[in-house]
């Protein structure tokens, strides 16, 4: 049962709005706070000025556009547009402070010789921080994000063992132009037997420890006629820049994974398998896809993972 008496209001009660339930249940009559309701009314004209300046309401397949514009470059033309995120981006990295300050240092390192930039502690400091982006961009889907390289597909770039050598000019050509490696198969030449022989010949210059008698047949493989792979990495299999030809004798494996081999037989087996198939890899030059300035910082960063030549 409810009444609408509205019961008198002693000093220090709270107003109620009269309505009584079962004899004692009132209702409260409390006023929101004068700021309350204001600081509500300014949201909605908030809103309603919002809905006017910037994309708000879809309207079909659209949406409105706002009022607000934004301007930017896009290909050397000023562009203007309606205000939008994309936009802003746009613009921001055109003339925001980092951007500026960006550009202002890419135009130094742009303008130094490499001699400068590796000792110049400043320009080394730029040249990681931008280059590891344009590296996460351009490079690690193949060498990996740090250049570690994927064994038996892509060259670990932490080392300082280099195919196709690592000065500042060979990695900045490398990056221009790209690289072709290519090493035949010797699947019609040689017969499983040689093959293990030529892979106990490399095992031993890496000091494992292989039958004599393999070792010795195999080098004559190599070193001869039949094999000839010393055309490419040399007597001494020290390898051969000019053709992107590895050194076989420095216990790196780049493209056979020979320190995960469980025994020695294993080792012979996975070196004369790659023998066998041969590889080719390709990677493709970068001059049609960044400025001289942007080859440049990513030279110098590449030859600072490992350490250069």
């Amino acid at each position: 049962m409810s009444t609408n008496e509205k019961p008198s209001k002693k000093p220090g009660e709270v107003e109620t709005t009269g309505h009584v339930w079962d004899s004692n249940l009132q209702e409260y009559n409390n006023p929101l706070p004068r700021w309350w309701l204001w600081g509500f009314y300014a949201t909605v004209v908030f809103a309603i000025v919002y809905w006017i300046l910037f994309p708000a309401w879809p309207i079909g397949g659209t949406f409105t556009k706002g009022l607000n514009t934004i301007t930017f470059m896009d290909d050397g033309e000023e562009v203007t547009t309606h205000w939008n995120t994309r936009s802003l981006l746009a613009r921001d990295m055109q003339t925001g402070r980092h951007a500026v300050r960006q550009r202002e240092m890419l135009d130094r390192v742009g303008d130094m010789e490499y001699e400068e930039i590796l000792a110049d502690v400043d320009a080394m400091s730029f040249v990681n921080a931008y280059a590891k982006g344009s590296f996460g961009t351009w490079c690690a889907a193949c060498h990996q994000t740090g250049g570690a390289g994927v064994i038996g597909q892509y060259p670990n770039l932490r080392n300082d063992q280099w195919k196709w050598g690592g000065t500042v000019a060979q990695i900045e050509e490398t990056l221009v132009l790209g690289r072709n490696g290519y090493m035949p198969g010797y699947r019609e030449s040689l017969n499983s037997e040689q093959l293990d022989q030529v892979a106990s010949y490399v095992l031993a210059m890496n000091d494992y420890d292989l039958d004599a008698d393999a070792v010795a047949a195999g080098e004559e493989i190599f070193n001869g006629y039949l094999g000839g792979c010393y055309q490419c990495h040399g007597v001494d299999a020290q390898g051969l820049a000019s053709l992107g030809a590895p050194n076989l004798s420095n216990n790196i494996w780049g493209l056979v994974d020979v320190p995960g081999a469980a025994d020695d037989e294993e080792r012979v087996s996975r070196v004369a398998s790659f023998v066998h198939d041969g590889v080719q890899r390709v990677m493709p030059g970068f001059a049609d896809r960044l400025s001289e300035t942007e080859i440049k910082v990513l030279t110098a960063y590449v030859h600072s993972l490992g350490g250069g030549q």
